[in-house]
């Protein structure tokens, strides 16, 4: 019975998606923002451009800064914006 569980928690945990970007904002407590980039193909036109999203991800010790380069992983709400949290930095600018 605990091999299932265990199980259930490993496959619930590659199951998260993990995205990686660039902190732009570190001013609040316990939050920072960031911004995650991809490129997208014009429907028409074909052409490619880059499209953003900013994400308010959890950081419990307040570890990382602006121009930090991270990787954020989805969680449970941790309030009415947070849906993400900070797994590890990839590098520093």
């Amino acid at each position: 019975m605990n091999t299932e569980k265990a199980n259930l928690k490993a496959a619930d945990a590659s199951a998260r998606r993990r995205l990686q970007g660039v902190v732009v904002s570190d001013k609040m407590s316990k939050t920072v923002i960031v911004r995650v980039d991809r490129t997208a193909t014009h429907p028409m036109y074909r052409k490619q451009y880059r499209v953003s999203r900013r994400y308010k991800a959890h950081d419990e010790e307040n570890a990382y800064h602006s121009g930090d380069v991270v990787t954020i992983e989805e969680t449970r709400p941790v309030s009415r914006d947070k849906r993400w949290r900070v797994v590890s930095k990839v590098s520093k600018n």
